[in-house]
């Protein structure tokens, strides 16, 4: 099993800050993710290296005792060179496929991809909401950019390994502020 989770909610709206860490009720949700993660039988952990991952690993590393790993693979989306409003070229990317995308969005996710392949059995990966949804619709043959909403600090199962893997259980659906 890999466990995907979704970082907790920022502190700061989504287009406001660079890398805002966790708000008071992401510390929470942190918390919640990492009980359950033990419960699962989490055995490591890797993170995006952004603060809003990295601050919801760290609840599983108190709990388990265990040192996360930062992961640049699993980390946001890469924002191609020349594009001057971040937060408009992900709305239009979003509402599409990933084939319409650009060789450097397919390039990101195939990556992305890699990164989780080649994770060992109980990692809890701490990632972000297009990361899940470009691993998830991969597996699933589907070139949809967005196929489901993962929630703050969701936990997605995958199960296999390599090229094996597939979803076993997409993780708990939320509002999200990227759309």
């Amino acid at each position: 099993m890999i466990y995907l989770i979704r970082h907790g909610e920022a502190a700061a709206g989504w287009g406001d800050h660079p890398d805002p860490g966790l708000s008071e009720a992401g510390k929470k949700q942190a918390t919640a993710a990492a009980v359950r993660l033990v419960e699962l039988g989490a055995s490591s952990i890797v993170t995006s290296p952004m603060a809003r991952c990295r601050e919801t690993a760290s609840a599983l590393e108190l709990s388990a005792s265990l040192t996360a790993r930062v992961e640049a693979r699993v980390s946001e989306v890469e924002t191609p060179e020349g594009v001057p409003d971040r937060v408009a070229w992900l709305k239009g990317i979003m509402a599409g496929n990933w084939q319409d995308g650009g060789s450097e969005l397919l390039a990101w996710r195939a990556k992305t991809l890699e990164a989780i392949r080649e994770m060992p059995s109980g990692a809890a990966v701490f990632t972000h909401f297009v990361a899940i949804n470009a691993i998830v619709s991969a597996l699933d043959d589907d070139d949809r950019a967005v196929v489901f909403r993962p929630g703050h600090c969701s936990i997605t199962i995958l199960e296999g390994e390599g090229s094996e893997l597939r979803v076993s259980e997409r993780g708990g659906e939320g509002i999200t502020r990227v759309l």
